[in-house]
């Protein structure tokens, strides 16, 4: 039997068009849009890419980071997402053996001395994308330039390959200590946590997470009381290489990043360390800051479910189950964070009249299975967002066993005159129905034990008529209610109970 996909909870995604403006705002894809534009009447250059030293100046002055010491650094990784993303096209003259997989020359899109400029880079068909296409083809671009970006993150250091390098001028792999999977995995894991955080909580995840704090969900197992100082040093070590990570892909619109204060930053044996707070130090708001501070943006909200699809992840994004049955969105919505389930079951509702609407909810709501009680309560709330034009499915079930109960809830709370009365029998099913849908969503809250204990206050004969209740969660729901309320004797009365139903049964 295959296994199951993973599956994520459900994030709310701008729209493409806000998107697309996110993407062309971006300061690496703006950079390379606008050098795509000056390469479109040709430039001459290395075979692969590579700008002469006066066109990448040229380019420079263009972008407006001649004041910046590494302007040329960022116009040659604007230059060089251009051509890795077809913005910009390579001619290779004629017999070239040019690899063509990249820009070729050094770390700063220089060509050595040797290299002759014969090649011709114009602006490519990509480009006639960004001005003519819709926001799809914008993102296609934007998702292509940000993957080699993620590769170029996941790659050590150009210093620590050079310093690798033997006599011989061959690269020794072991000596470097760089496993590629294991960096990507890791670099992954990191943007997963980040996605969780943002599907999980939107309010909490619009502040930033600090770094510490994310490194140490990656490394430190979850049944460690107290770190050991190899787990703190391995934190240490990944902090210093995720701020080297977090500054490269920040300028993509992935990430809003503030890096770590570089006065933390100290070597040690050769290698970057975080300096530690001392023992016991509170840390004010400003301090955690300066060990990096990083947020996934609404375009890596995006990219980043890209890639989790991509891995067949199970990703859902709000809106998926619009056009689904009630069926599964009564099924799918328990789910979701709270949120994310009121705004897919508003998508859900804006697609059928509230008539409609009401009546497949609650033809999906019946059953005596195990399921059906929290699928009513799911139906209940998504009622409760339903206009009042619904009315007419809601009073043709009030003589439902399943349904009346929650029917007349409705209507009462929108004042609806000339409703019947409900059955004792009716209210205590429904009683019984809620307490086990708050069990199968909730398990043993707080929430519950309050609920448990007003109803036994309300009515201090509950237990004398409660398991006699014909609902197939009787008992359970009564042995729960042991559990849950205070007052030792009206536990006992609540096990007792338990047992009479069980007994009936």
């Amino acid at each position: 039997m295959p296994e199951e996909r993973p599956t994520m909870p459900p994030v709310r995604l701008r729209t493409d068009a806000e998107l697309a403006r996110d993407a062309l705002a971006a300061p690496l894809l703006a950079r390379a849009v606008r050098l795509a534009r000056w390469a479109e009447q040709g430039k001459p250059v290395a075979s692969g890419g590579a700008l002469p030293e006066g066109a990448l100046r040229e380019a420079t002055e263009l972008l407006g980071l001649t004041e910046d010491e590494d302007g040329p650094l960022y116009a040659a990784q604007a230059w060089q997402l251009a051509v890795d993303t077809g913005l910009v096209e390579i001619e290779e003259p004629t017999g070239a053996d040019g690899d063509g997989d990249g820009a070729g020359g050094d770390a700063e899109g220089e060509a050595t001395a040797e290299d002759e400029f014969s090649a011709v880079a114009t602006s490519g068909e990509e480009l006639r994308l960004i001005t003519g296409g819709g926001p799809r083809d914008i993102l296609d671009i934007w998702l292509d330039g940000f993957e080699t970006v993620l590769a170029d993150a996941a790659a050590p250091d150009l210093s620590d390959i050079a310093a690798q390098i033997g006599d011989g001028g061959e690269l020794d792999l072991d000596a470097l200590d760089w496993d590629p999977e294991e960096e990507a995995e890791f670099l992954d894991g990191v943007l997963g946590n980040l996605y969780l955080l943002t599907a999980l909580d939107e309010e909490a995840a619009t502040a930033p997470v600090p770094l510490p704090a994310l490194v140490a969900s990656m490394i430190v197992p979850e049944d460690m009381d107290e770190p050991t100082d190899d787990i703190l040093e391995e934190v240490s070590e990944a902090m210093v290489r995720l701020d080297d990570q977090f500054r490269l892909l920040a300028p993509t619109g992935l990430v809003d990043y503030q890096p770590v204060d570089e006065a933390l930053i100290q070597e040690v044996d050769g290698e970057g360390r975080i300096q530690e707070p001392e023992t016991g130090q509170e840390l004010e708001d400003e301090d955690v800051s300066r060990y990096g501070m990083v947020r996934l943006t609404p375009l890596g909200v995006y990219a980043v479910r890209a890639r989790m699809l991509e891995a067949g992840i199970d990703a859902p994004a709000v809106g998926d189950l619009a056009d689904r049955g009630a069926d599964i969105l009564l099924g799918a919505l328990p789910g979701h964070p709270e949120p994310a389930a009121q705004a897919e079951a508003e998508q859900w509702l804006a697609r059928r009249t509230p008539e409609e609407a009401a009546r497949e909810l609650l033809a999906a709501a019946r059953g005596d299975d195990e399921d059906a009680p929290l699928r009513r309560l799911t139906c209940q709330q998504t009622l409760s967002l339903a206009g009042a034009e619904a009315e007419p499915a809601l009073r043709e079930v009030l003589d439902d066993r399943h349904l009346g109960g929650l029917a007349r809830v409705w209507l009462a709370e929108r004042g609806v005159v000339g409703v019947p009365e409900p059955s004792e029998e009716m209210v205590f099913w429904l009683t019984v129905d809620t307490l086990a849908a708050q069990l199968a969503s909730e398990g043993d809250s707080a929430e519950l034990r309050d609920l448990v204990r007003g109803l036994v206050d309300q009515s201090g004969s509950f237990f004398d008529s409660a398991w006699r209740v014909d609902h197939p969660a009787t008992a359970d729901v009564l042995e729960a209610m042991g559990r849950l309320h205070p007052d030792k004797k009206a536990a006992k009365e609540a096990r007792k109970a338990a047992f009479k139903a069980r007994s009936r049964a």
